[in-house]
């Protein structure tokens, strides 16, 4: 009855949000591209691998300390000399990578691309985007509808208490282990309303940032997704909706454009992990993959899959060596032609979710590795079909590996609050070796549904060596598959 009881929904009012300003169209000339250009070197840079203070916030020095990473070169901001180079009246630089030493600029000139491929510094220069021929309007804001759910419901979690013991992160947070002092960058294409819904109202949200283009948008007027994503993790409601790490501070990052697909959306995600890595976040969910685009010819193959070739998979595998936890949705490409991981799924040092019902059996939809130079994908899975807060403010179910993730993220949050003199990889580790599969994983569900409160255990110290178990369950991993690719060259 009480699950009956929570779905009790009254609408008290209906409260209308306008967007601010006069309609405008995305693509205002149907004329812009942008370009990703690669640097040769970052030689007369005025940065010093001796003073990271000036590039780096001092949570993030702190971070690498605590987990003895030493700051790199590929940490020194690209050379602000070559950036003035480049822009002009006619190049809009839109960001730098410093981890790939590449700028992104916007033009209209393609005259002007050629140019700049003659700066002595320029090691190339590609298409990433072309902007659309079409009067589409920007986004407005959703209605937002107030809730008045009843509050006799005697579980502490509300709608998210069944996700929530699927994981065991109750465990957690009877400790007191709610995320708090940790930092969580969320990567998506927009948080439509969480400015104004009251379910946020207790969240710690440090701030927004816009990665897209010009970077103009607001992103509480964008997508709705990042609302959900955000919901399963910062939501403090008790008896109502409870997320994963409620005491956690939230940054809010759009890197995702919506209206089209196209590998510039790689390197604005790129901007916003590295921003991520500068403020001093610990942990980041992004809910977003590729691998098909509006120009076909950028498409990624299967073979492309290792970790190493698409420029969002290269910054994803740097992260843990920067000291960060990097969760990242497997995809749900499982009923379609392609099937597989997209990017930057495929990154090595991350957690890759995969999704499961709640009876725990493999998702459909939910994205099946190996990745392209063999190692296991997804990693875990969690339940991809749960309940959440949308961008109206509405309880609601939605499906997906993007939903999977951010309770990944949030209950990673609270284990690394308890563990705090773990390294990332550590982490990482450990919530694999806590699955339900660590037996015998597979491409399907990985090392399995996490157990949080294990994962703890082993983490303290109370329960076997799980680098021994890692290493018989991957010894069990690859026997199999040799035998699979021995039995089919016999067929062949």
């Amino acid at each position: 009855m009480r699950r009956i009881i929570i779905l009790i929904i009254s609408f008290l009012s209906v409260l209308t949000i306008k967007a601010s300003g006069k309609d405008t169209p995305i693509y205002p000339t149907g004329k812009n591209a942008v370009y990703r250009i690669y640097l040769k070197d970052k030689k007369g840079t005025p940065y010093s691998l001796n003073k990271p203070e000036k590039y780096l916030s001092k949570r993030s020095i702190a971070r690498r300390k605590q987990q003895q990473l030493p700051v790199d070169s590929t940490d020194l901001p690209v050379n602000p000399a070559y950036v003035k180079a480049i822009r002009s009246n006619e190049v809009q630089v839109l960001g730098c990578s410093k981890w790939n030493n590449t700028v992104v600029i916007m033009t209209e000139k393609a005259k002007t691309v050629e140019q700049l491929r003659t700066l002595p510094f320029v090691d190339n220069i590609i298409l990433v985007w072309e902007e659309p021929k079409n009067n589409s309007m920007a986004p407005k804001r959703d209605s937002l509808r107030m809730m008045d759910l009843n509050k006799t419901v005697k579980d502490y979690y509300g709608s998210a208490q069944e996700q929530t013991e699927m994981l065991n992160g109750q465990r957690l947070h009877e400790m007191g282990f709610k995320g708090r002092g940790m930092m969580i960058a969320v990567l998506d294409g927009g948080f439509m309303n969480v400015d104004s819904i009251p379910a946020f109202r207790n969240s710690n949200i440090i701030g927004a940032r816009d990665f897209v283009r010009d970077r103009k948008a607001n992103v509480y007027e964008q997508l709705d997704h990042g609302t959900k994503v955000l919901s399963l993790m910062a939501t403090s409601m008790p008896n109502i909706y409870v997320g994963a790490a409620p005491e956690a501070s939230y940054w809010l990052l759009r890197s995702e454009d919506g209206p089209t697909e196209s590998m510039a959306e790689e390197d604005y995600w790129t901007m916003a992990a590295e921003f991520a890595d500068s403020v001093g976040c610990d942990v980041i969910n992004s809910s977003l993959g590729y691998h098909e685009y509006d120009n076909k010819s950028t498409n990624y193959r299967y073979r492309d899959l290792t970790g190493r070739n698409a420029l969002i998979s290269r910054t994803a595998s740097m992260l843990a060596g920067k000291g960060i936890v990097h969760v990242n949705s497997g995809g749900n490409s499982g009923m379609g032609t392609w099937k597989k991981i997209g990017v930057p799924a495929d990154a090595t040092d991350i957690l890759a979710v995969g999704a499961t019902n709640k009876e725990r059996v493999n998702a459909a939809y939910s994205s099946v590795g190996p990745s392209a130079d063999g190692r296991i994908k997804p990693d875990i899975v969690a339940l991809g079909n749960p309940w959440l807060i949308s961008g109206k403010g509405m309880m609601t179910i939605s499906s997906g590996t993007s939903f999977a993730a951010p309770q990944i993220c949030g209950w990673v949050a609270c284990l690394w609050q308890a563990l705090p003199g773990k390294t990332a990889r550590e982490i990482l580790e450990l919530v694999r070796m806590s699955g339900d599969n660590t037996e015998y994983p597979d491409n399907i569900f990985g090392y399995g549904m996490p157990d949080f409160y294990k994962a703890y255990q082993m983490g303290k110290g109370e329960m076997e060596n799980y680098a021994i178990k890692r290493v018989q369950s991957e010894t069990r991993f690859n026997s199999a598959e040799h035998e699979h690719n021995r039995r089919r060259q016999l067929i062949i």
